[in-house]
């Protein structure tokens, strides 16, 4: 009587050449059952750890500290997201631990206290969010405005931010509705001026009007189209979704230099900003912001109403920008180092190279997002060349280097 091959207990597939199976003391399994059982465990595992993000909430000043690993600079930016996003997961917290939080006639209702980031483009706005979320342990959706724009026209409606923070907590409704939202390039949104009227703006005023509903914290339906798990319509609550805005807001200082100045006897063009005494630094200019500043700007005061907490950004010097390229944990330069390192070459950068690769990304007028385009360009032809040149093990950028008087180049020198 011949013997019944073993079988797969879970898939069914029977034992061959090409297909061998684990035997266990009551069944066998394959290598591809095997490979899914441990996706589902490991789904498991991240929905366990994401059920209560916040049972180790850090306080501000851990926060700033983790925000400092990954970010140079901005402390102003830093202490006053960490304590609008510490309040805001504390009373999370509480509520969850004790529901009666939520009504009540003689109790206290904390509401969320959306926050508002200016600065030029590249000083971290983007950077702050997304590593914000990944210390607090939450799932965080960074979205473009330039991209949405009215339920019905051509584009992403601002409902599609929400099915996206849903994708972000692989369906996890519970965990979606304590994320965060960043929104970019708000700016973009303002209206062209405070009296134009005629047409139907469907990206700027008319985005604003629509992520008002999204923003104040209602029920929003979310639908299964473009979603990765289709089905029924869901809802999700915004009310505790924690949303940021950050825009470069160009333009916006002149309006404060023109409010704040009264030492000058006339405005705009008798204004004398080469005066020592009239002169404004910029930090300080987005320091002095009031609502009524953003509504001149473009925004709708219902929009400027929903972010209480504003902050602003400063454009980076060449210090900053050096200790960019260092210190962080994921620092520039020790990414590249790492890179020549798997070539079996030592990278090394004197202080003079630094400083003027920090130059030169001031130039670009891109903030840090330059640092890397001045690398690229400066190392290309030396990570072009290194995997074909044998003993190469030494590569010192000095200045003359990094200004590009002469070629950066390789050598056997330790």
């Amino acid at each position: 009587m011949a013997t019944a091959k073993a079988h797969c207990s879970f898939c069914g597939q029977e034992q061959g050449p090409d297909f061998p199976l684990i035997a266990g003391e009551a069944g066998h399994i394959c290598e591809e059952c095997v490979r899914l059982a441990s996706q589902v465990v490991g789904s498991w595992g991240r929905k366990r750890a994401a059920a209560k993000p916040l049972q180790n909430l850090l306080k501000p000043a851990e926060l700033k500290a983790e925000l400092d690993r990954y970010i140079v600079g901005q402390d102003l930016a830093k202490e006053t997201l960490a304590v609008a996003v510490y309040n805001h997961f504390k009373r999370l917290s509480m509520e969850g631990e004790n529901p009666k939080m939520k009504g009540g006639e003689q109790d206290v209702e904390i509401e969320k206290s959306n926050i508002l980031l200016l600065g030029p483009s590249g000083t971290g706005k983007t950077l702050l969010a997304s590593t914000l979320a990944r210390v607090v342990g939450v799932p965080i959706v960074i979205a473009d405005a330039t991209t949405l724009t009215q339920a019905g026209y051509v584009g992403d409606d601002v409902e599609s931010i929400l099915t996206r923070l849903m994708d972000s907590a692989e369906g996890n409704r519970e965990l979606a509705e304590w994320g965060i939202v960043y929104i970019d390039e708000i700016d973009k949104l303002a209206r062209a001026g405070e009296s134009s009227h005629g047409t139907r703006d469907v990206s700027g005023e008319g985005v604003q009007q629509a992520l008002l509903k999204l923003v104040e914290g209602s029920k929003i339906k979310l639908s299964a189209k473009g979603r990765k798990e289709q089905g029924d319509e869901q809802q999700i609550d915004t009310r505790n979704i924690l949303f940021i805005v950050g825009g470069a807001f160009a333009g916006l200082e002149k309006l404060l230099a023109k409010r704040l100045d009264s030492r000058s006897k006339g405005i705009g063009f008798h204004v004398d900003f080469a005066d020592p005494k009239q002169a404004y630094d910029q930090l300080r200019l987005f320091e002095e912001v009031q609502p009524d500043d953003l509504r001149h700007f473009g925004l709708i005061p219902e929009f400027i109403g929903r972010f209480p907490v504003i902050t602003a950004l400063h454009d980076l010097d060449e210090s900053a920008l050096v200790k960019i390229l260092t210190e962080p944990r994921n620092a520039l330069i020790k990414q590249y180092q790492r890179l020549f390192e798997f070539e079996g070459v030592k990278l090394a950068f004197t202080t003079e190279a630094l400083n003027s690769i920090a130059k030169q990304a001031i130039d670009r007028g891109t903030g840090a997002r330059g640092l890397r385009g001045v690398l690229e360009g400066l190392l290309r032809k030396v990570m072009y060349d290194m995997p074909s040149i044998e003993g190469a093990s030494c590569c010192l950028v000095d200045e003359e280097t990094a200004n590009g008087d002469i070629p950066v180049s390789l050598s056997s020198k330790n």
